[in-house]
């Protein structure tokens, strides 16, 4: 059952862009205010990042990548596995916790927004099933709500609870850097496991993307 809330669009102009450093600040800080002022509604921010940067899980081993590459590091709130935030729309949502709602069950009711952003950009999404073993990148695991087109992973995304709220952020992919991928998580990438926005449609601006999501979310999610 669907908890039906108002949706708080966070300002985002994404030409201004943020290290990751001060990006997960700013997730933190929409889940730290949620917190305080109780909040009641869903809350969605978009951002890119500059410079490019990797950001680990919250329990992940800094000494499994290749860093001589002039790339930031961060370490994220959420769990899962390491990503590159490079050619990317990232958002975040923080809202209230459903009681009782696993991980999952909250995981795709906001992958359920996104579906239905993608839907008005004339894209079907779906969830992911595929699974690669013992893979570094996060694009190539799926948790079973990941989102994927024509089976291959999209949106790779992450989630945090704390005192009844969820945060959870993820990574919607305009392009990758293959090679430097691969350099960084000293392992093949599996590229028949994902897919990039560009290839679905190349034509499709950050701003189209942007709004459409927007629409999406209140369409999920708002009274």
């Amino acid at each position: 059952m669907i908890i039906f809330m108002n949706v708080n669009f966070i300002n985002t102009d994404c030409n201004i862009v943020n290290c990751g450093k001060k990006n997960m600040e700013l997730d933190l800080k929409m889940l730290q205010d949620a917190i305080l002022s109780k909040q009641d509604f869903l809350s969605l921010r978009f951002y890119n990042w500059s410079p490019k940067c990797l950001s680990l899980g919250k329990n992940q081993p800094w000494e499994e990548f290749y860093n001589d590459l002039d790339i930031d590091i961060v370490r994220r709130p959420t769990g899962g596995r390491a990503l590159l935030h490079d050619m990317e729309l990232t958002y975040c949502v923080v809202c209230p916790q459903k009681e009782g709602q696993s991980v999952i069950e909250s995981y795709k009711e906001i992958s359920d927004a996104l579906i239905l952003g993608f839907k008005k950009l004339n894209i079907d999404l779906e969830y992911a099933s595929h699974r690669s073993a013992n893979m570094r990148y996060c694009m190539n695991i799926s948790c079973g709500a990941d989102v994927s087109y024509m089976g291959k992973k999209l949106i790779g995304s992450a989630q945090f609870r704390s005192q009844g709220y969820i945060l959870q952020h993820g990574s919607i992919l305009y392009d990758l850097d293959f090679d430097l991928a691969e350099k960084i998580f000293r392992q093949k990438i599996d590229k028949d496991s994902i897919i990039t926005l560009n290839e679905i449609d190349g034509s499709i601006s950050q701003e189209n993307l942007i709004e459409a999501l927007r629409l999406g979310f209140c369409e999920k999610f708002q009274k």
